[in-house]
């Protein structure tokens, strides 16, 4: 039996970011990845295999930035915490001083009548599978998305591109409500008209309807809508199907439970992305954030942590950006919503100017940058910003002006640079502008 200092089991982003930082750490030689996947997906890149990249083997994470890491395919059936071994389906038992579980998460099934006739598919981070749907895609004309979420509105916008007729079907009142201020979704919906998607909300799919494969769907409201192809993206749940028979504690939104340095109930194993709890960087609830951005963090956290308590996990903020056509939109944190139902007095701050200046600079367009405060201490409980490509950052800098405590005037005052072909004028900078308007607010 083969005895290593750390093993993982996973290959997708919290695993593969888990090996990296091990080695960058504890200097660590010995470090074995185990994962079922030949080759490991870009896991947001999958919507943009079906248009904007064109292929799935263009939408791959190479094996060498695992480095030093040693890799083994298989599946990993159970975990003897007690030997501290793992074994794999094909019967070999690898063992472990250290274990990090990264087992990732499963797309939800919905118990939607004819769900398992051919042509309907979920979103699944397997490359054989993908090539199937790249290939049932080639022949269909009529798709319907399932699920308003990101997934759902970048697969729409994607099959569009290939001029597959479109319709998105959500639940809820709109598309992104979970993440985005009501203002977002609006503008992502009318985005998806004028691109020729037809947008239904406020209603589910009852039934897919057909001979051997889908021909319609039929909705709640007894409409049917013709179609070839279904796509459903409606969420994902924690695999912790590993775990749970190892033992270990799970939590209430189904994910491992782990502490604030990614331990489990077991010390000597970690947990790490989709599979593991998430905690509300804003009051420690539970939260089903899954991303991969907040995956790669977790990484790097457990890898620090594998022999001393050294990195923090100050909670999940979340953030969030998509682009639908030329669109582009950005969320971290709270929505006001969101941070009213926590039970906050909330103060906004808007502010927009062309994301160029002078206004008249090549592709300059309006940016508009939301902020919300709390009332109370002054602290920045997230924001949002809208429509060009440069709104991803915008989240990210809202993301670290939340967690580190900025207050409207600290925010107000951030010494920013600006430049006329990458930022708004100085005078008008969205992101400081709006903190500025909020404590004109407060005055």
């Amino acid at each position: 039996m083969e005895k290593h200092d750390l093993v993982i089991i996973g290959g997708s982003a919290g695993g593969i970011q888990a090996a990296i930082c091990a080695q960058k750490h504890h200097k660590l030689k010995d470090i074995l990845v185990i994962r079922q996947e030949q080759k490991v997906m870009v896991p947001c890149g999958i919507p943009y295999i079906y248009g904007t990249l064109g292929a799935v083997d263009k939408n791959i994470i190479p094996d060498t930035i695992l480095g030093a890491a040693k890799l083994t395919l298989g599946e990993a059936i159970s975990v003897d915490r007690t030997a501290k071994t793992v074994t794999l389906q094909q019967g070999e038992v690898i063992g472990y001083e250290k274990l990090v579980l990264a087992t990732g998460s499963n797309p939800i099934s919905p118990p939607i009548q004819g769900i398992t006739r051919k042509h309907v598919y979920l979103v699944r981070k397997d490359t054989q599978y993908l090539h199937q749907l790249a290939d049932a895609m080639n022949r269909a004309k009529h798709v319907v998305v399932i699920g308003g979420g990101f997934i759902g509105v970048e697969f729409a916008d994607e099959c569009r591109k290939r001029g597959l007729d479109v319709t998105i079907v959500e639940l809820l009142e709109h598309c992104l409500q979970l993440v985005c201020p009501e203002e977002l979704c609006v503008r992502v919906e009318e985005v998806m008209n004028e691109r020729g998607i037809n947008v239904i909300t406020g209603n589910a799919v009852k039934a897919i309807g057909g001979e051997d494969a889908v021909e319609f769907v039929e909705l709640d409201n007894g409409q049917r809508i013709k179609c070839d192809m279904v796509i459903i993206g409606i969420g994902v749940s924690p695999n912790v199907h590993l775990a749970a028979e190892s033992g270990l504690e799970i939590g209430p939104t189904r994910g491992i439970r782990v502490d604030e340095f990614q331990r489990t109930s077991d010390p000597d194993i970690f947990a790490v992305g989709d599979c593991a709890e998430k905690y509300s960087f804003f009051n420690g609830s539970p939260v089903p954030v899954r991303l991969a951005s907040v995956a790669t963090r977790e990484g790097k956290i457990a890898a620090a942590n594998l022999y001393a308590a050294r990195w923090r996990n100050v909670g999940t903020v979340g953030a969030f950006s998509t682009m639908i056509g030329g669109t582009a939109i950005a969320m971290a944190g709270l929505t006001d919503a969101q941070a009213t139902k926590m039970g906050y007095n909330v103060v906004i701050g808007e502010a927009e100017a062309t994301s160029k200046h002078p206004g008249t600079m090549p592709d300059a367009k309006p940016m508009k940058v939301r902020l919300t405060f709390d009332r109370r201490s002054g602290k920045l409980l997230g924001g949002c910003a809208c429509c060009t490509v440069a709104v991803g950052e915008v989240g990210n800098l809202i993301s670290a002006c939340t967690v580190n405590g900025m207050t409207m005037e600290q925010v107000a005052l951030f010494p920013m640079g600006t430049h006329p072909w990458l930022t708004a004028s100085p005078l008008a900078y969205q992101l400081t502008d709006a903190a500025s308007n909020a404590l004109h607010k407060l005055n």
